[in-house]
């Protein structure tokens, strides 16, 4: 096998992780889901609200994190697109999520950025997600409780 092809099947499998990830999150398949990662892998939030970790390390600690996804949102993931690495373990997508929050029934759509490493194994070892906690917040809380002025946010003066 070329240098080349050994690239272009690095890039696939990476590419296939990443994907499995957003199929068996969405279809609230924990168990299978955690089988897609090493078993010191990191799930990593910069983004995550008050009361959330930032990050998660090993598959137990990653089941523990995703159990209740199921229960939490109903979604689908759509429209991914990768974009080019030098490193072909490395992934780097878009996608958005369209669905519900299970318990308010509200909308929960909104679009992810997600960096991933993959070791040659194809497994997930470093799962860097971008996404916007204001919406799942909003998504959660149900309609009869009062909006937080504290949540705003300004910029500059």
């Amino acid at each position: 096998m070329t240098v080349k092809e050994d690239d272009a099947a690095r890039r696939a499998a990476a590419q296939h992780a990443l994907t499995e990830h957003l199929r068996l999150t969405a279809a609230g398949r924990v168990e299978e889901w955690v089988e897609l990662f090493a078993p010191d892998a990191v799930l990593e939030f910069p983004y995550a609200p008050a009361g959330v970790p930032q990050r998660v390390t090993g598959r137990d600690a990653l089941v523990a994190h995703m159990s209740n996804f199921p229960e939490t949102f109903d979604v689908e993931f759509v429209g991914l697109v990768f974009h080019d690495t030098v490193d072909p373990s490395l992934v780097i997508a878009e996608f958005r999520s369209k669905g519900k929050a299970l318990p308010t029934g509200k909308p929960y759509e909104q679009t992810c950025i997600s960096v991933v490493r993959t070791d040659d194994d194809g497994r997930i070892t470093h799962y860097l997600d971008y996404w916007n906690p204001l919406v799942a917040i909003e998504a959660l809380t149900p309609d009869d409780v009062p909006s937080d002025s504290d949540l705003s946010v300004t910029f500059g003066r």
